[in-house]
């Protein structure tokens, strides 16, 4: 039976790292309510309408541990969200060695051993998709580990897109400025062209999209209401 005859009969099959954070929870009730069988890789549990595992996803032995927990033997999409901003806003001089391999591990190192332990159960048709960030393209002072762990996930996505396609297409999506929080000024929504700060199921949508997309890989997809195309100058 091929890939695309069994995800005929049976549901499609996600692994989204990160599940519970506040993107990735958005991400898992999206793939869940159009019909995906969800996995949540995290370790705080994630929504209920996936199933928690817990997994350090920058610990090589506990990523190997939670594959074998999940038991899943076919994936058909992996969302590369984790990762932590534990050093954002150290002046270099003060960021310590601990601190850059720590952000740099959990949003770069996680996605190769998730993706490595993944490669094996997906078959023609099959998606990874890996969170980058507009700070790959641009900065704020003092954000050196963060940018450098979503540039290099930029890198990561378009090397792996050539390297396992045709069968897997790998593509990312750099979210802007995204929250939930109400209550924001008029001028936070008004810097961006498309009117509004991003949401949560903005980036959802992006990756339902990508899941299915099948001429697109190797592609970076920013999702920032337009905000990193306007041209800003200092009145």
């Amino acid at each position: 039976m091929t890939h695309s005859e069994t995800q005929a009969r049976e549901s499609r099959r996600a692994i989204v790292t990160g599940g519970a954070g506040l993107i990735g929870s958005a991400i898992v009730i999206a793939l869940a309510a159009e019909g995906w069988e969800v996995a949540c890789l995290d370790l705080r549990e994630g929504p209920a309408v996936a199933r928690s595992v817990s997994c350090d996803i920058a610990n090589e032995a506990s990523v190997s541990e939670a594959f074998a927990t999940l038991g899943w033997d076919r994936l058909d999409l992996l969302v590369n969200n984790a990762g932590i901003a534990a050093a954002h806003g150290k002046p270099l001089v003060d960021l310590s060695l601990e601190d850059w391999r720590k952000v740099l591990d959990s949003h770069l190192t996680g996605a190769f051993l998730v993706s490595r332990s993944a490669v094996p159960l997906m078959g023609k048709g099959s998606a990874i998709v890996n969170m980058a960030s507009t700070r790959a393209f641009m900065s704020e002072p003092d954000s050196e580990a963060y940018a450098a762990a979503k540039g290099g996930l930029v890198a990561l996505t378009h090397a792996l897109a050539v390297s396992l396609g045709p069968a897997i297409r790998v593509n990312g999506i750099a979210p802007g400025w995204i929250t939930d929080k109400t209550g924001l000024r008029d001028v936070d929504h008004s810097q961006h062209p498309a009117g509004r700060v991003g949401r949560p199921e903005d980036i959802a949508d992006a990756v339902l999209y990508l899941a299915d997309a099948g001429f697109v890989t190797g592609q970076i997809l920013t999702v920032d209401g337009g905000m990193t195309r306007k041209m800003i100058y200092a009145e």
